[in-house]
């Protein structure tokens, strides 16, 4: 059975059900149902998206086929990761004390959303198990993405400009943004 993961700060959660987001996105035309009541998860290739303290602000980079080596270069200091995660400097201290969970979800009620390995479902979700994620500095390196904390993510923006995959997460808890 395939599993998607949902990553949350509280270890006691016994099933997963559909809520509504608590600050509402824009959404395209046809896509406003992603405010409803839904349950989110994400697959393994991308969870380390969510190896943050929840309110985190972050932005993580990746390569795609079509990605340009100039872009590389100029968000990489390891290229050999897979992943480059950016987060502002002053979330570092709150990145190495929170205790993060990990719950496998069964994958057959989720309907995926073919952007960054999001996943949603209208159902009642009950976990298969939930594991302590650890250190997240740790789990990160061991998920192959370089970790880069910097003063402010505002000096990001332009690289939602470039060939690379760009994905930005509570960024209205960023400074300056």
């Amino acid at each position: 059975m395939k599993y998607l993961y949902h990553f949350s700060e509280n270890g006691k959660i016994l099933q997963f059900t559909p809520r509504r987001v608590k600050v509402p996105a824009k959404r395209a035309e046809g896509m406003e149902w992603l405010n409803g009541k839904l349950v989110w998860a994400i697959d393994s290739p991308h969870s380390p998206l969510y190896l943050f303290p929840r309110e985190c602000p972050r932005i993580i980079i990746w390569r795609q086929p079509q990605s340009k080596a100039k872009d590389v270069a100029a968000y990489w200091h390891d290229p050999s990761k897979h992943m480059v995660a950016y987060f502002e400097e002053n979330w570092l201290e709150r990145i190495q004390s929170t205790h993060l969970f990990r719950y496998a979800l069964p994958s057959k009620s989720f309907v995926d959303l073919k952007d960054a390995g999001m996943h949603v479902s209208d159902q009642t979700v009950n976990p298969v198990n939930v594991q302590p994620v650890g250190n997240l500095l740790t789990a990160l390196k061991d998920a192959g993405v370089e970790i880069r904390p910097i003063a402010d993510l505002g000096g990001l923006k332009p690289a939602w400009n470039t060939s690379l995959h760009v994905s930005g997460i509570r960024l209205r808890n960023a400074q300056n943004w």
